[in-house]
């Protein structure tokens, strides 16, 4: 690449490069916030049968296609950090992220009309504790898409200006980390029923 990198992109005290470290600690962190969330959901399900009936209202269709939309997604992440770790192409990895961040907003269109419809037919958050956890889950991580898309835009941008190569992989694996997050929300929320 003939760039002269960042010292902390260099740095390293524990063998691991200070970015992808951070983002583990990140990931880490995150995964002790959605882990609160799922274990009390799981355990007062158990406790409300009801909750089986109000599952029954969300659209497993919508949360299927986004579940397909975010594994694709994903997979265009990969294909960003292949082209610029393997091919040194930063105009492919750069489209493939582009490609992500397509994902990501398609995602979010289709959580909009999702909760839309929702709303329209009286399942607001405060109609029982199930739509608090669904509302709060979905949307805790709809703001982690969002946040994820932002900074894969930003990224594409700097590694077509030819900065920040070592940032593909550090999106990447954030990005896996929140399809994973959905990976457990989506059966939780909309199919055990």
């Amino acid at each position: 690449m003939g760039l002269v990198q960042p010292i902390a992109t260099r740095r390293s005290a524990t063998g691991i490069p200070t970015g992808k470290l951070a983002v583990w600690w990140l990931i880490g962190s995150e995964i002790v916030i959605f882990g609160g969330v799922l274990v009390s959901y799981i355990i007062l399900r158990h406790y409300h049968a009801d909750w089986t009936e109000e599952a029954a209202a969300t659209n497993v269709w919508l949360g299927g296609l986004n579940t397909f939309v975010l594994l694709t997604s994903s997979l265009f992440a990969v294909l960003a950090h292949y082209y610029m770790e393997k091919r040194n192409d930063a105009k492919k990895a750069s489209m493939y992220l582009w490609l992500t961040v397509v994902g990501a907003l398609t995602f979010l269109v289709v959580k909009s009309f999702e909760w839309t419809h929702e709303i329209q037919h009286g399942y607001v958050m405060t109609k029982s504790l199930f739509w608090g956890f669904y509302y709060t889950a979905a949307g805790i991580h709809g703001l982690h898409v969002i946040a994820g898309a932002v900074i894969m835009g930003i990224i594409a941008i700097q590694i077509r200006q030819g900065k920040h190569y070592n940032r593909v992989e550090l999106i990447g694996l954030y990005w896996h980390f929140v399809d994973i997050v959905w990976i457990f929300l989506f059966p939780l929320l909309y199919i055990a029923k």
